[in-house]
C-alpha cells in the first residue's frame, strides 16, 4: 500500500469515527431532552407519580435495588439463564428439523405441517398448559422459550438451506462433490445469513416467552419482580425492571448480532479484510 493510499484511508476511518460521535451525540441530545421535558412536567403535576413517576424518582429505584439492596441480580440471572437455555434448546431443535427437511422432500412433506401449526398456536395461550406439564420451576420458563424460539429458526434455516444458487449446485455435482460436503461448503454458508436472521428474531421471543411465564407463575425472575412492585403500586420501581428487560433484550440481541459478525464476516467489508489478512499471514507462516 502507497503512503498516499495509507493516507486516504486514515482519512475515510477518521471521517467515519466523527460521524458515528455526531449521531451518537445526537441520539443523547434527544434522549436528554425528553427526560428532562419529563422532569419538569411531573414537577409541574402535570403527570400523576402513579401513572408516570419522574425520571429521578426511577433512577432512584434503579440505583437501590442494584446498589444499595443487590435485589435484582439474583433474577437477573435466573431470567438470563432460561431465556438462553431455551433459545438453545428452541434453537437445536429448530436446526435439526430445518436441515432434515432441506435434505429429505419426504421428511419436509410429513413435518411442516406440525411446524405451521406450532406457528399459529399463540404460545402465550400455552402458558397454562406448559406450567401444568412442567411445574412452576424453571422448566416451564424453559419450555416456552424453547417453543417461542422454534419457529423462526425453523423457518429461516429451511429457507435458506432450499434456496440456493442452482448454478453453484450444479457445479459441485459436475466436480463430484458428496452431499455432505456440498451441505457443508454450499448449503450451509449461503443459508447462514437467514439462520442468524432468524437467531435475532428467536432471541429477543425467548426473553419475552421467560418473562410471560414469570408474570404467570414463578417464585423467582425478572418478571415477577415486576410484578409484585405493580401490585404495590411502587411504579418507578416497576418501571426499572422494565428498562432492566431492555436491557436484557439489547444485551441478548448483541450477543447474536457479535455471533453474526463473528461468523458471517462476509457481509461486512472491514471485518472480511481483517479476516482475509489473517488467513493470509497463517498461510505464508506454514
Amino acid at each position: 500500500m502507497s503512503v498516499a493510499q495509507a493516507s486516504a484511508e486514515k482519512q475515510l476511518n477518521l471521517g467515519q469515527t466523527l460521524h458515528a460521535v455526531r449521531r451518537l451525540l445526537t441520539h443523547f441530545a434527544i434522549a436528554g431532552t425528553i427526560i428532562a421535558i419529563w422532569e419538569l412536567a411531573s414537577l409541574a403535576g402535570l403527570v400523576s407519580p402513579l401513572i408516570l413517576p419522574a425520571p429521578t424518582k426511577i433512577g432512584a429505584a434503579i440505583i437501590r435495588l442494584y446498589f444499595e439492596t443487590g435485589q435484582v441480580y439474583w433474577h437477573f440471572f435466573v431470567t438470563m439463564f432460561e431465556a438462553l437455555t431455551g433459545f438453545v434448546i428452541g434453537c437445536a431443535i429448530g436446526l435439526s428439523l430445518a436441515i432434515g427437511a432441506a435434505l429429505s422432500p419426504t421428511f419436509r412433506r410429513y413435518i411442516a405441517p406440525y411446524a405451521v401449526v406450532f406457528n399459529v398456536t399463540p404460545g402465550i395461550a400455552m402458558t397454562p398448559i406448559i406450567i401444568a406439564w412442567f411445574g412452576f420451576g424453571w422448566n416451564s420458563k424453559i419450555a416456552l422459550s424453547a417453543l417461542v424460539v422454534f419457529f423462526p429458526v425453523y423457518v429461516n434455516t429451511l429457507t435458506g438451506l432450499l434456496h440456493v444458487d442452482r448454478d453453484a449446485q450444479e457445479m459441485f455435482r459436475s466436480l463430484g462433490a458428496s452431499r455432505v460436503q456440498t451441505f457443508f461448503k454450499l448449503m450451509l454458508p449461503e443459508a447462514a445469513p437467514l439462520i442468524v436472521a432468524g437467531f435475532k428474531v428467536a432471541i429477543t421471543g425467548a426473553l419475552a416467552g421467560t418473562i410471560v411465564t414469570e408474570f404467570a407463575s414463578a417464585s423467582v425472575g425478572v418478571g415477577l419482580l415486576m410484578q409484585r412492585f405493580s401490585y404495590s403500586l411502587d411504579i418507578a420501581s416497576a418501571l426499572s425492571m422494565l428498562l432492566t428487560m431492555s436491557f436484557m433484550g439489547l444485551l441478548l440481541f448483541s450477543m447474536v448480532e457479535l455471533l453474526d459478525r463473528t461468523v458471517i464476516f462476509w457481509k461486512y467489508g472491514n471485518r472480511l479484510d481483517r479476516v482475509s489478512a489473517a488467513r493470509a499471514k497463517r498461510f505464508r507462516t506454514r
